[in-house]
């Protein structure tokens, strides 16, 4: 909630919950719904799905067939057929339908791009993305279970991968292996999932058994190096209580390094870090919904992503490098889309 309020043009005026006992509200004048009642309620534009992942397609189909603007936690559906048909209705009732892959305002993650535009790499020849934790005894939560977008990769993974398809577009191929690495695990906890792009390679890593963080970017380009260590620092702010619009909301303590093997000198130079702001998200979407901008994560680029994580898990299970079952027009789409973000 603390980036929605941020946003002049959008007021919190209801929660759809199944638990309306464990809500605690200050404002008096939020009504707390049933999901169903909250998705088609006529106070109400925009409808925010954050509910488990199985239930995406429903709510989200839901409110768009009552003429709302939907925002879709990620993973945006459990499969492709869904995305699609989504994407489809979307168009067919003219409402913004957008994925919340907040990731994209990451300072980590911007500073590397800031990084690749402006730090003369050279030609990039491997990108390396990890995002991991440390929890190492199984949680009782429904993101444990072996059902369709359980598991760290649909957890975890969409965030990477969109980061590196808003940069680099889509992949020729993927390839990818899972593991189950703690006691009791039902479902996938760690992932290594590499993108062909050509000469290029991309790779993604994930876990939930990892108690020393090492890095969270790594680039190599035919000129230069670059690391970003720390992660960003946003969901700890937010946690803490500090908000969008603080003077130190967003900032990032930890410097990138620039690695020049030509610079005897020094070869490794210390770049700040860019600032973060996830609440961009919802800023943007603002502007989409009053016409005045595009959509910060269409639908074209979320049918891509889920795209993406269907092949891996295919190329997981099989043990074969697969590609993105997407169609021409789904490609034209999608990169139309990423287009509008530069």
């Amino acid at each position: 909630m603390p980036l929605i309020s941020s946003v002049p043009g959008l007021q919190l005026v209801a929660i759809g919950t199944q638990r309306p006992d464990q809500i605690k509200l200050d404002d008096p004048s939020i009504e707390i719904l049933s999901p169903e009642r909250a998705a088609v309620a006529d106070s109400v534009d925009l409808v925010i799905v954050a509910s488990v992942n199985e239930s995406h397609y429903r709510f989200a189909k839901l409110a768009l067939e009552a003429g709302k603007h939907v925002v879709v936690e990620k993973p945006f559906t459990p499969t492709l057929n869904e995305a699609r048909e989504l994407a489809v209705l979307a168009k067919r009732v003219g409402r913004n339908l957008a994925v919340f892959q907040n990731r994209r305002w990451d300072s980590d993650y911007l500073t590397v791009r800031d990084a690749i535009r402006n730090e003369s790499l050279g030609d990039i020849v491997h990108f390396e993305s990890h995002i991991d934790r440390y929890a190492p005894n199984v949680p009782q939560a429904w993101r444990e279970e072996p059902v369709p977008a359980g598991g760290t990769w649909f957890d975890l993974g969409p965030h990477v991968a969109d980061q590196v398809l808003l940069q680099f577009g889509l992949p020729e191929r993927v390839v990818a292996s899972f593991a189950q690495q703690r006691a009791g695990a039902r479902t996938d906890d760690w992932f290594t999932v590499i993108l062909e792009y050509g000469r290029m390679r991309v790779v993604l890593r994930g876990a939930q058994v990892v108690p020393g963080f090492g890095m969270r970017f790594l680039v190599h380009g035919t000129n230069r190096s670059v690391m970003k260590q720390a992660q960003d620092v946003q969901e700890h702010q937010l946690i803490a209580g500090l908000r969008p619009g603080d003077p130190s909301y967003g900032v990032d303590p930890d410097d990138a390094y620039v690695f020049d093997p030509a610079d005897a000198s020094a070869q490794r130079r210390a770049v700040p870090a860019t600032r973060g702001d996830q609440s961009q998200f919802y800023v943007q979407l603002e502007r989409a919904i009053r016409g005045e901008g595009p959509n910060p994560v269409a639908p074209a680029e979320a049918v891509a992503l889920i795209a993406l994580l269907e092949a891996a898990a295919i190329s997981a299970s099989e043990g074969r490098p697969t590609a993105l079952p997407l169609t021409e027009a789904e490609r034209v789409a999608f990169e139309n889309d990423r287009s509008s973000h530069s």
